[in-house]
């Protein structure tokens, strides 16, 4: 459990991962899926994902250009064993809405 609480911890990465499960996106269609992240969090974000090796970067020569994150096997495998995770935070988002917080 540790290892992989160390490979998606943090509350940005899940949420990066569920928004690319869809397919490749680019950094604005990226940033507006993930609500609430800021563009300097998302990009450390990426850059630590990447170097993780759960999500790949690719780099479209063109003018402007183009930059595209996608999943790699690696991290459809992760979002994979998050699904689960997932539904069950559906199921049960009317008691966790009501948890109190700080």
């Amino acid at each position: 459990m540790d290892a992989a609480l160390d490979v998606v911890g943090g509350k940005w990465k899940a949420l990066i991962l569920w928004a690319l499960f869809e397919g490749p996106l680019r950094f604005g269609a990226l940033r507006r899926e993930v609500p609430g992240i800021s563009e300097k969090i998302l990009i450390m974000q990426l850059r630590e994902m990447e170097a993780a090796g759960l999500v790949h970067r690719e780099v479209h020569e063109q003018v402007p250009p183009k930059v595209e994150y996608s999943l790699t096997a690696f991290g459809q495998s992760l979002n994979t064993a998050l699904m689960p995770l997932g539904e069950w935070g559906e199921e049960h988002m009317d008691r966790i809405l009501a948890i109190p917080r700080d």
